[in-house]
């Protein structure tokens, strides 16, 4: 039995979550992944999974073995990754977590371009504005938005994020332009519900002074749909310049209480610690640094 063999093969399936889909990702046979695991639970004599007929379930043990093997596992990597050639060439497949409307409206040249430098690295891109746990999911990188709180985690930061308020002019037209937060209480707020009141407290409590009592907001969790919808007109938004440049750009929205701005926040690259980094997440960490610009392109308008 090699205990390497095993131990990457149950990880694998924990990360997964089937063993048809870690057989896929290790090139091997569903049969042989499900050896694996078995030889190691006996070797070990405990049981890691309780496999049912809809999903796997790790066991107190399997999850206490899971984190340290996944650990384990990423040190090999990290060690072999400086060796000889590998310590110029990263290579590998980088997972990465990172948020929805970010990923869709900027992640796809940054990959491409970090893919043509590095061609032996493959990206495993996962969209998701919750917050995942990089160690417990298996993933390299997790790019963050917000203001970075204390953590166990490292992080780089990549680029400002700025919030800004923002209506058609067309909405404007009909409803008036707010000269100050106490005016708010008379529009329309197209609410992201993720949205900490203490980012912008001053136009939160503008929006919250009036008689609507959030009857007619629109409230989303992505912050497209509600650019979109101030685009057509439907009321005010606070939003990232990153999902509204471009529309503020080309004259479809109009930048309101500029005085006001919230307090920018920061994309952030977070990784988790270890004494030695693995090549492919120090390189694309490095091509990341400066690749949006400072500041980013997103707020040339």
């Amino acid at each position: 039995m090699d205990r390497i063999d095993t131990m990457r093969a149950f990880v694998t399936v924990v990360n997964e979550g089937t063993f048809t889909r870690a057989a896929e990702r290790l090139d091997t046979s569903p049969q042989l992944v499900s050896k694996y695991v078995a030889q190691l639970e006996t070797h070990l004599g405990v049981r890691l999974l309780n496999r049912t007929t809809r999903r796997l379930h790790l066991t107190e043990a399997g999850t206490r073995y899971h984190q340290r093997a996944q650990q384990i596992l990423a040190d090999i990597d990290d060690m072999e990754d400086q060796l000889g050639d590998l310590q110029t060439q990263a290579r590998g497949t980088l997972r990465i977590s990172a948020p929805v409307s970010f990923a869709i409206r900027h992640m796809a040249p940054l990959l491409s371009q970090f893919q043509q430098a590095h061609p032996a690295v493959g990206i495993d891109l996962q969209l998701n504005d919750r917050k995942v746990d990089i160690v417990e999911e298996g993933f390299d990188i997790a790019l963050r938005i917000g203001h970075l709180k204390s953590s166990s985690l490292i992080a780089r930061r990549i680029a400002p994020i700025r919030l800004v308020l923002c209506a058609s002019p067309e909405y404007l037209a009909r409803h008036g332009t707010p000269r100050h937060p106490d005016d708010l209480r008379d529009h329309r707020y197209l609410r992201y519900s993720y949205m900490d009141p203490e980012a912008s407290p001053a136009l939160y409590r503008g929006f919250q002074g009036g008689q609507r009592s959030g009857r007619d907001e629109l409230v989303s969790n992505n912050g497209d749909v509600l650019v979109a919808a101030a685009e057509a007109g439907a009321g005010i938004a606070l939003q990232p310049t990153f999902i509204s440049g471009a529309a503020i750009r080309a004259g479809q929205l109009q930048v309101l209480l500029p005085d006001y701005e919230p307090e920018p926040m920061s994309l952030y690259a977070v990784y988790a610690h270890r004494q030695l980094l693995a090549s492919k997440v120090r390189y694309f960490i490095d091509f990341m640094d400066g690749f949006f610009g400072d500041p980013p392109y997103w707020d040339d308008f």
